[in-house]
């Protein structure tokens, strides 16, 4: 529980002992940076070094002194600002109203956070009542949340995760385009050398040298919105929208019907954006085709260009109304034409989980990575595989071995 500033450290905390509550605080900044990473910040282990030591060496129990030292050394530029003062309201919100956004020009609440608080000397109170309110929530709250199921969140909790969830950002692998630019280092440009020795009138010139332009992948989202998955819809397509935010990503929901949803999602609010799906797709909650509905994308988008070397994303939990060698033989095409598949199931993470499901079982030989998707933290894990990072090397022998 977190205190205003100038109140007592709780019993526990202090029992505990600096060493655990050192720990306890660090975990915290450290999921703080990885929801970072999630929404598209590079925020490298070298600032991640420097962001620990700046907390350090100021007050680290301070809401305001996290969030600047973050913010002085976790943003590359002007462009990750936006994003780091959402993903921080997000994360270390409360329930109260003193947890407001913080702002460019003024601090933000001096809130302690129990995880780093340290024995406090005594100091004569008397009667007085603390000024503030008792934070509701805390940060470390927020890191606990990213690891709980989406199907176990009461409202408060799902309303921090849809804030989370804006910040998110979801980019394909980079792939070398066919045009070049100019470049110090590269193959050597022979049109604008000539060209500069002819402005030079014969003259020699510096050689002049151009290299590839390197583009994101585009990303194919297909989400499963049937009654199974249910509990998960909300979350993904949410997830879903953040991505398409981010550019280079189409969204189809799969259900009975195939609804490309791209349109809908591209709407800045993600209620706004939530409210326009709901009323486009007309099949939530029923039964799933898989088979036939990736071969209707397969037919319609993916062989005409849309999934030829893309990374290729199915939101599911594989559960197959029609037939699964259908499905299997789709799978094979898709596999085929993109660079990557990639399957992401929120039943995955229950202990003892198999996938026995006949729908999974059929498509998994033509999946490269197959990872969870019930959490916060499953979906970090998901943008990181999309990225071609090393957790994909890791999530690709889980597929092997499933």
């Amino acid at each position: 529980m977190g205190t205003a500033e100038g109140d007592a450290a709780p019993a526990d905390a202090t029992a505990r002992g600096p060493g655990t509550q050192r720990l306890a605080a660090d975990a915290v900044l450290l999921g703080f940076v990885r929801a970072l990473r999630a929404a598209g910040l590079d925020a490298g282990t070298e600032r991640l070094y420097a962001f620990l030591r700046a907390v350090d060496l100021l007050r680290p129990g301070m809401r305001a002194d996290v969030y600047w030292a973050g913010r002085a050394t976790l943003c590359g530029g002007h462009d990750d600002l936006d994003r780091y003062e959402r993903v921080f309201a997000a994360y270390f919100a409360t329930r109260d109203a003193s947890a407001r956004r913080p702002s460019r020009t003024a601090l933000p609440p001096r809130l302690r956070l129990a995880a780093r608080q340290t024995v406090a000397a005594p100091r004569d109170t008397g009667d007085r009542k603390p000024s503030g309110p008792p934070t509701a929530t805390l940060a470390s709250s927020a890191e606990v949340l990213r690891h709980r199921d989406f199907a176990g969140l009461d409202a408060a909790e799902r309303a921090q995760v849809r804030r989370l969830l804006a910040a998110f950002a979801l980019q394909g692998q980079t792939r070398r385009a066919a045009r070049r630019r100019p470049a110090r280092r590269g193959g050597l440009d022979p049109r604008r050398t000539v060209r500069e020795w002819l402005r030079r009138g014969g003259e020699p010139a510096r050689l002049r040298r151009h290299a590839r332009m390197e583009r994101p992948r585009r990303v194919v989202l297909l989400v499963d919105v049937s009654g199974s998955m249910a509990p998960y819809a909300d979350a993904l397509l949410r997830f879903a929208h953040a991505a398409v935010r981010g550019g280079h990503t189409e969204v189809f929901t799969i259900g009975t019907r195939l609804t490309r949803a791209t349109r809908e999602l591209s709407h800045r609010d993600p209620d706004v954006a939530m409210a326009a799906l709901a009323a486009a797709v007309p099949d939530w909650r029923g039964g799933t085709r898989l088979g036939e509905l990736l071969r209707e994308f397969l037919n319609r988008w993916g062989q005409r260009g849309m999934a030829r070397g893309a990374v290729v994303v199915l939101l599911s939990d594989g559960w197959e109304r029609g037939d699964p060698e259908l499905l299997g033989a789709q799978m094979r095409r898709l596999h085929a034409l993109a660079h990557q598949v990639v399957w992401a199931n929120p039943r995955k993470a229950r202990p003892g989980y198999a996938p026995l499901a006949a729908g999974m079982a059929a498509a998994l030989p033509s999946v490269d990575a197959f990872v969870e998707g019930h959490s916060l933290a499953a979906l970090e894990r998901l943008a990181a595989v999309v990225r071609g990072t090393a957790d994909a090397a890791d999530a690709g022998r889980g597929a092997r071995r499933a």
